[in-house]
């Protein structure tokens, strides 16, 4: 009995010595997920608020530039509409010498005074959705003039590059070697 007795008090003791550790586990684990709690709110919050803070600058910084371009879109009307009064200026001068040139090119000018009032009345998303209903209703007529513009700004790119003026000097540099050689 003196075997089991020391045992007993070991488990006894063992026991006890648990059971603070088996009361506190569960209060500690409360209070850990307490906290996590609390800190993935405060992080949903402070996401919240970013994506917020975000927007409201998106928001602005869209308005700002819509602002900026409809100035330019007045700032073009006003040019294209000073563009048709030297046409029309060019239509007066025309009169004396070419009456028939002078009628075609005041047509012109009525025709880019109009363009500039339709600009001068329209906001920038105006002007876009015009260009996209545009596009739908003539499709290979925008495609034929995207191409053209792309081959006509090909040819300026290719005509100014640096590596026709270095042909063009090598090319000298050859006429002047065969000059030399053949004793010219």
């Amino acid at each position: 009995m003196n075997s089991q007795q020391p045992s007993g008090m070991n488990t006894s003791a063992t026991e006890s010595a648990r059971s603070p550790q088996s009361g506190s586990e569960p209060g500690v684990r409360a209070k850990a997920g307490e906290a996590v709690s609390k800190l993935a709110d405060v992080a949903q919050q402070a996401g919240s608020q970013a994506k917020q803070a975000a927007s409201s600058l998106a928001s602005d910084a869209n308005q700002r530039a819509k602002g900026f371009l409809n100035q330019q879109v007045a700032s073009g009307a006003d040019l294209v509409g000073h563009v048709a009064d030297s046409v029309r200026s060019a239509a007066d001068n025309l009169d004396h010498s070419a009456p028939q040139i002078a009628n075609l090119v005041r047509g012109a000018a009525e025709r880019v005074e109009e363009f500039s009032d339709d600009m001068r009345g329209k906001s920038v998303d105006e002007l876009m959705r015009t260009a996209s209903d545009f596009t739908r209703r003539q499709p290979a007529l925008v495609f034929g003039l995207a191409s053209l513009a792309g081959f006509v700004l090909l040819r300026v790119l290719k005509s100014n590059s640096p590596d026709n003026s270095r042909d063009g000097h090598r090319g000298a540099e050859r006429f002047e070697r065969s000059r030399q050689f053949h004793g010219v």
